[in-house]
């Protein structure tokens, strides 16, 4: 039996969402109660923040349960996704991280995260593949480490948001090598395209890295089927990754983009924004370099890159 309450509907304001299938009331009735249960589960917990963020999981997973009639084979099905999914993951590749960043989860974590301030440089995800206690470098250093790519110059200053410069930040910097693959993906010990130095005491900073090159997101495994079976491309955007930290301000983790590049509206991570897309010079071979360095008739790519931290607590 159904009554007048049962006509299906769609989630409020959520367009091309599709009606649910007509529930009976004492259906949603029996429904609505498991819900109510497991919330009263977590009601006595000491913490409040803990018993806040279950709570929300509990409705808003159950929510999605009900609004596809959640089969109990695609359950299982799913269950086993996130096992091989960590099964997979290890020391050296976070496949957890790499289904965040599919989802949309890790850009929607940072918009929440990193509220816009002033003229503050925008953040973006941070990826799977950061490393601690990277190799530290001098200005003009080379983070290459043999690492293969065209040579690229990069330079930029460090402020605040009132354009006071900030001397002795901590530059992080990382990237994917010509081939598309960072260090941590080749299974030897190798260090290359990764580093860090410190801004100079007027805020600047410069250093060669290479010219980013766009490259697929490791897609052998759960997350790489999960994109070929929705049809979409495991491809990022070329781009240089950074991470900048300073006492009292708001540690910025960042990416800069290539303009041009056709994957900028495709992202596999969403990762994007306007503000990060970066003019790379193109430098024909024979070109001087800005430090005099010989580059054996290669050619080679410039950037300027400022940027600007909040304060911490922003």
């Amino acid at each position: 039996m159904t009554d007048s309450a049962d006509v299906p509907g769609t989630l409020a304001g959520e367009p091309g969402i599709s009606a649910e299938p007509r529930i009976s009331a004492e259906q949603r009735e029996r429904e609505a109660e498991v819900t109510e249960q497991v919330l009263r589960s977590f009601a006595d917990c000491a913490e409040p923040r803990l018993r806040e963020v279950m709570q929300a999981l509990v409705r808003h997973v159950h929510a999605f349960v009900r609004e596809v009639r959640l089969t109990e084979d695609e359950w299982n099905r799913g269950i086993d996704f996130l096992t091989r999914t960590g099964h997979i993951t290890d020391d050296r590749r976070q496949e957890f991280i790499l289904l965040s960043d599919v989802l949309g989860v890790s850009m929607q974590t940072v918009a929440v995260n990193n509220e816009a301030y002033g003229e503050a440089t925008e953040a973006t995800v941070f990826g799977p593949f950061f490393v601690e206690n990277s190799p530290e470098i001098e200005h003009g250093g080379d983070l290459a480490f043999g690492a293969v790519g065209e040579p690229c110059w990069v330079e930029g200053c460090v402020t605040d948001t009132d354009g006071s410069p900030l001397a002795g930040a901590r530059i992080e910097v990382w990237e994917a090598d010509e081939d598309g693959f960072y260090d941590t993906q080749y299974g030897d010990e190798r260090t290359a395209a990764r580093a860090h130095l410190s801004s100079d005491a007027d805020g600047r900073f410069r250093f060669w890295a290479l010219t980013p090159t766009p490259y697929p997101i490791p897609h052998d495994g759960p997350v790489g089927q999960l994109l070929a079976a929705t049809g979409r491309s495991p491809m990022r955007a070329s781009h240089l990754h950074f991470m900048v930290s300073a006492p009292g301000r708001r540690t910025l983790v960042t990416h800069i983009f290539v303009r041009g590049d056709a994957l900028l509206a495709s992202d596999a991570v969403f990762g994007v924004k306007e503000s990060l897309i970066k003019d790379f010079h193109a430098q024909p071979p024979g070109t001087p370099t800005p430090d005099g360095r010989d580059l054996a008739g290669r050619g080679w790519s410039r950037v300027r890159f400022d940027i600007v931290l909040a304060p911490d607590g922003a």
